[in-house]
């Protein structure tokens, strides 16, 4: 099987189900986005770092292959469409709590970097922040698809804090200093 279909070259893209849309769409655009967090976060498991923090990438890979498939499935979800976890949103809250222990208090705004771990992280949490716009744009877009698509707006902001949280825990365990932010003074 060629992977070049051509069936795109006129601007459009299929989606589950058969659909034909414009490359343009609301939904194309959200799990395209959604594809290039979980290519950021294959990146954070490919970096040298902290090995639990990395260890924890391939869940939240699969889980966004998840969301990829509910944004793409058109306008029915067939039985194959996978469902998103709600376990793995709680277990995102219980390692904040647990990172938090190891943390000293958030005092300041903080600039993305540090190791190269945590640097990683921050993209991808950045990704992750407009994979979230783009979803909620679509519960605007398609009311249909939208109600399917909540629980995947629920995921990504967990995800977005829990990312930002993973960077500075991949600092600390680093002995990198986090980089406070302090404005010019004009």
């Amino acid at each position: 099987m060629k992977i070049y279909t051509k069936t795109g070259d006129d601007g459009s893209t299929g989606l589950f189900g058969g659909a034909r849309v414009p490359k343009h769409d609301a939904r194309v655009a959200a799990y395209g986005t959604v594809d290039e967090l979980n290519s950021v976060l294959g990146l954070v498991a490919a970096e040298e770092g902290d090995g639990e923090i990395r260890a924890r990438m391939q869940a939240h890979q699969v889980e966004l292959f998840n969301l990829g498939a509910i944004l793409a499935s058109g306008d029915q979800l067939s039985q194959k469409t996978p469902a998103l976890s709600a376990e793995l949103v709680a277990q995102m809250e219980q390692q904040m709590d647990q990172a938090d222990t190891e943390l000293a208090p958030l005092t300041n705004f903080i600039l993305p970097g540090g190791c190269k771990q945590a640097a990683l992280l921050h993209l991808a949490r950045t990704v992750c922040r407009r994979a979230e716009r783009e979803t909620s744009a679509v519960r605007v877009a398609q009311p249909k698809l939208g109600q399917r698509n909540m629980p995947g707006i629920k995921y990504l902001n967990r995800l977005s804090d829990w990312l930002f949280t993973m960077a500075r825990l991949s600092n600390h365990r680093a002995k990198v200093a986090d980089i406070p932010w302090t404005p010019r003074k004009s």
